[in-house]
């Protein structure tokens, strides 16, 4: 299922979405839950090879059995959400950086991958507090489950903004 920019105009390189992915607080998983429902959440994720993204939780839950249901999840990424006024034409509008991608998510059974991600997931968020790293692994591993979503095509994202002449930077155009 390949993402289909509607302006494309706005349209950013997958360089560039990859950089919105690694900088945004929280990546929004969109997920069908064993139901058929839609079901989302933000969840704090990171990525050391742009290919594979992990987020840990508790060992039993809705998500995790959403995953188990149906593997295919929607990552949605936001860096910039700012309201505005158009410079040029005075339209009420938004500048923003998002970033879009489709994968495959997976609950990662072996330990040496679950450490190697929760290591990925605390150096992104918590990089100052490594030291602790591994007394915190020796008493959470046991209850932490840790999925794996791998992508599976390029990701995809636009942005709308303007520069200090109050054009619209388009075509990837950047300052």
């Amino acid at each position: 299922m390949t993402q289909k920019i509607r302006k494309e105009s706005r349209a950013m390189d997958s360089e560039w979405v990859l950089e919105i992915m690694h900088k945004a607080p929280y990546i929004t998983v969109s997920m069908t839950d064993s139901d058929g429902l839609a079901y989302g959440l933000p969840l704090s994720l990171a990525s050391e090879d742009n290919e594979n993204w992990y987020f840990h939780g508790a060992l039993e839950g809705k998500k995790l059995e959403a995953i188990k249901a149906h593997p295919e999840v929607c990552l949605s990424a936001v860096t910039t959400c700012a309201p505005t006024v158009g410079p040029k034409d005075g339209s009420f509008t938004l500048q923003y950086k998002s970033a879009i991608a489709f994968g495959k998510a997976v609950i990662v059974e072996d330990d040496a991958e679950k450490i190697q991600a929760l290591r990925i997931i605390c150096e992104r968020f918590l990089p100052k507090h490594m030291d602790a790293f591994d007394t915190s692994i020796a008493r959470s591993l046991a209850r932490t489950a840790v999925v794996r979503i791998t992508l599976t095509e390029p990701p995809t994202g636009k942005r709308k903004q303007y520069d200090k002449n109050g054009d619209e930077m388009k075509y990837g155009r950047m300052e």
